[in-house]
């Protein structure tokens, strides 16, 4: 019994690697070194690189973080690259992955973002999304992985434009954030972002609850980045002529509007078995559902 149970769980995680989108295909690769793509934001002398340059690592001890930022805005496209987070007893400690329109906390900001949320050695760690637009945020997601993301580096990936926003990691979407076409306060597509990586210390919080605050004796944590690319449209003032909706590009066409039938199966999956949290159905913090939580993913 174990074994046919262990079997078909194998097959479902094949399933969710091997199915690939049409319209992913067509995302170009855009490479460079570090230097050419980004700026560190604050603590440089926490930042190294691999010998060859094409691995860089950000640390957080004690004393402060790090992070780094896209030197271009961006509004709309494909965003991704590989991360490995940092492994064994990392509770407390926060990687964040992001999208923003600028690059502190500010009260009308848009951001679309990933957050590793560490944890106590052995406990898997939890991926929270979330959704801001002109600084309201409260769409939090959080999800469970297929794999130990302290052992080797994967895909993290960000769709986005003015039909739908998809988190992929590895390529499958883990979650979908729809427009309902209208004028509204919860999609995000007014505003040009950069992309943002960091480590952090949020122990007042990132562990259940913060309950599990970080061990200052394992530090320095460290995560580690490589393959950054994108294909999207670069910001230039006043207003760029590929963000109106011309299907110019391949982001921006049919396609990319709505999920694959391949990618309908994998998300199908993800929500049955990786979902911990969903604001849209915490029925205790919302007394009426967003509005956004009527949109259907699978339109």
């Amino acid at each position: 019994m174990d074994g046919r149970v262990c079997s078909a769980s194998m097959v479902l995680l094949l399933a969710a690697f091997v199915a690939a989108s049409c319209f992913l295909s067509e995302a170009a690769i855009s490479k460079g070194s570090f230097e050419d793509n980004f700026s560190i934001m604050w603590s440089e002398e926490h930042f190294t690189t691999s010998e060859d340059g094409q691995i860089w690592y950000l640390a957080l001890d004690k004393e402060t973080g790090c992070g780094f930022q896209t030197k271009q805005r961006y509004r709309f496209g494909w965003f991704s690259m590989k991360l490995k987070l940092v492994g064994g007893d990392s509770a407390g400690v926060v990687t964040a992955y992001y999208m923003c329109t600028e690059n502190g906390a500010g009260p009308t900001r848009d951001e679309l973002d990933f957050e590793f949320l560490g944890n106590r050695t052995g406990q898997p760690y939890l991926i929270q999304t979330n959704v801001y637009k002109n600084g309201t945020g409260n769409r939090e997601m959080r999800h469970m992985l297929w794999f130990d993301p302290t052992e080797d580096f994967h895909t993290y990936s960000i769709l986005w434009n003015n039909h739908q926003i998809v988190f992929f990691v590895d390529r499958v979407p883990i979650r979908v954030f729809k427009n309902n076409g209208k004028e509204n306060n919860f999609f995000p597509n007014e505003k040009p972002m950069y992309l943002f990586s960091s480590i952090w210390n949020a122990d007042e919080w990132a562990t259940r609850g913060g309950l599990e605050k970080t061990n200052w004796k394992l530090a320095p944590f460290v995560s580690s980045y490589k393959d950054f690319s994108m294909d999207g449209c670069q910001w230039e003032d006043p207003y760029p002529d590929c963000v109106s909706t011309t299907t110019k590009n391949w982001w921006d066409q049919y396609p990319a509007w709505h999920l694959s039938d391949d990618q309908k199966n994998d998300y199908a999956w993800v929500q049955r078995n990786l979902v911990i949290y969903d604001y849209c159905s915490d029925t205790q913090r919302f007394t009426s559902m967003p509005e956004e939580c009527s949109l259907s993913p699978w339109d």
